[in-house]
């Protein structure tokens, strides 16, 4: 039985993941911070672990209960957007997006690339592409597009370690999405960006470099 992992799975694209793997017949481990979101993921067949991405205990503890995992797909999903608007940003709006966008990523990825690796699978981070530098043609979300450029320099990194040991990394634009973040008036639904990225991950030819894609599969330049 194949083995996907969800880190974020509590609510929005996460949590649809995890109901699309499963409908699959998939095993999936989902993380969430909060212990009554670990069980509506029992609920529906999950793996729960109770994880906060910002507390380093808990990522060392993580690391530990996944220890001797063979994961098919990793999917960091844990993320915010921060103030929405683009004055002076204050030193709490900054550390709390970039903790969790970019920190969190630097702590988990090399706890996750070789569970990813003992299995040849995908690791893919939910990023945007608004963190594209060569593709860039709005200011808007300023702070958030600095975190998850960040975000692909991590992943871009992780490649260079562990590329060469059967990790293939993903950069994930999820589209613009019906979700807490993306408001109603966003162009997709949850269930058509998770689709998209479920697809375009299982279409994936194995890579020692990491590469940035949209949900529907479509290439993004760094």
């Amino acid at each position: 039985m194949a083995t996907a992992l969800v880190i974020g799975a509590s609510r929005g694209i996460g949590l649809e993941l995890v109901k699309q793997y499963r409908k699959d017949g998939w095993r999936v481990i989902a993380t969430a911070r909060k212990q009554e979101d670990c069980d509506a993921l029992a609920a529906l067949g999950a793996e729960p672990h109770k994880l906060d991405v910002n507390n380093v205990e808990a990522v060392a503890g993580i690391g530990w209960k996944l220890d001797g995992e063979e994961l098919d797909v990793a999917i960091l999903n844990a993320g915010v957007y921060g103030p929405r608007h683009d004055g002076f940003p204050t030193e709490v709006d900054f550390d709390t997006v970039m903790h969790t966008n970019v920190l969190a990523a630097m702590r988990l990825l090399p706890v996750l690339a070789p569970l990813v690796g003992a299995a040849q699978g995908k690791l893919a981070v939910l990023s945007s592409r608004m963190g594209s530098l060569s593709e860039r043609n709005s200011p808007v979300g300023s702070l958030y597009r600095a975190s998850k450029a960040a975000l692909n320099s991590v992943l871009i990194d992780t490649a260079l370690v562990h590329g060469k040991q059967g990790v293939t990394c993903v950069a994930f634009h999820p589209g613009w999405v019906q979700t807490d973040m993306g408001g109603a008036g966003a162009d997709i639904t949850v269930e058509q960006s998770a689709s998209g990225i479920r697809a375009t991950l299982a279409a994936l030819p194995a890579s020692e470099q990491a590469v940035y894609r949209a949900y529907d599969g479509s290439a993004i330049g760094w």
